[in-house]
């Protein structure tokens, strides 16, 4: 899809990421600091720090061993070289492993044969398992001052210098075809060719999204768009929802006030139900326009999934949102 096709259709190339866009991918994966409690998840390890100045024999490392191995860990990344390391722990979100002074952590999603099932136990017991084993493993993020050391199964998969080549050739707005590798809350990952990318929950559609298993499978081949490149990270942004253009940007072009239309109520809540009238476009129906007389809440007057016709009371396509009435059918 070229540049000016995807203009066209209102997908925009130069569309910043929210903030938050890597903070949930960390957050869940990477440190899982947030999501440990030690009352209410006993057998899991509390999150460790992923570097550490402690040799694995366990006598201390002087200040400049600790320092070397940092230098060296970092010319093995810039090779692109293969580690064989040992699994030593695990918290909810990966395994910990651990190289001479430094202990790394490999991500859940950057694991091979890892359930994609969002169930907390199945996971768990999956990490368990894997204490003891000695697993193939590239560096894939690296930050010393952050104490921060990121290794990966699924990038020692490939040839040396095949991800450094994928984020130099790959560029914002491309458009390109992945496999999914895992579906998380968050979001799903998608391996293409060496390298992942993430497809936050907010890229996936237009509409509602309850989780990622909802829209797409493990090993499914899809189309993504680039939204974000970082070489320096091998961090790569993708989304779903852009490949095809935003509802709202057109919504006053295709609807008009006073049309009568047909729904899907997807929400019901205290001050009025939402519907769908098409993907990714969703009006509201106040309490006031649900229907004449008195009622205790709204679902009194309707359900979630229920067919509706409904009338278009307001129409307004930059604060993304349309107003619609039963009452006034």
């Amino acid at each position: 899809m070229s540049t000016d096709a995807r203009e066209e259709n209102g997908v925009s190339s130069q569309a910043p990421l929210e903030e938050s866009y890597w903070d949930s991918l960390l957050s869940e994966g990477e440190f899982a600091q947030n999501s440990y409690d030690a009352d209410s998840s006993p057998n899991l390890e509390p999150p460790p720090d992923f570097a550490h100045n402690e040799l694995a024999n366990g006598h201390p490392a002087s200040p400049g061993d600790f320092d070397e191995d940092w230098n060296t860990i970092t010319r093995i990344m810039d090779n692109d070289g293969v580690l064989e390391l040992k699994v030593v722990g695990y918290n909810r979100g990966g395994l910990l492993v651990e190289w001479k002074s430094l202990r790394g952590f490999v991500p859940a999603s950057q694991l091979l044969r890892f359930p994609t099932t969002p169930n907390e136990s199945t996971r768990r017991d999956a990490l368990i398992e894997r204490v003891g084993d000695t697993l193939s493993l590239r560096v894939i993020e690296l930050d010393k001052e952050k104490n921060r050391l990121i290794l990966s199964e699924r990038a020692a998969q490939v040839e040396a210098g095949t991800r450094d080549q994928i984020l130099m050739e790959l560029n914002k707005g491309d458009v390109v075809i992945g496999k999914v590798t895992n579906l998380c809350d968050f979001g799903a990952f998608i391996d293409l060719g060496g390298v992942e990318g993430l497809v936050h929950i907010s890229e996936l559609s237009w509409g509602r999204v309850g989780h990622p298993s909802d829209m797409l499978e493990s090993n499914e081949h899809v189309e993504v768009y680039v939204l974000e490149v970082d070489p320096e990270n091998a961090r790569i942004a993708l989304s779903i929802k852009r490949l095809n253009p935003d509802p709202w940007a057109t919504v006053q072009e295709r609807y008009t006030v006073g049309e009568i239309i047909e729904g899907t109520i997807t929400n019901v809540v205290d001050f009025g139900a939402f519907a769908c009238i098409e993907e990714g476009l969703e009006g509201l129906i106040h309490f006031s326009e649900l229907a004449e007389g008195h009622f205790l809440h709204p679902r009194n007057v309707v359900q979630e999934g229920e067919t509706v016709r409904a009338r278009i009371l307001s129409i307004d396509g930059k604060a993304r949102r349309l107003g619609l009435s039963l009452r006034l059918l």
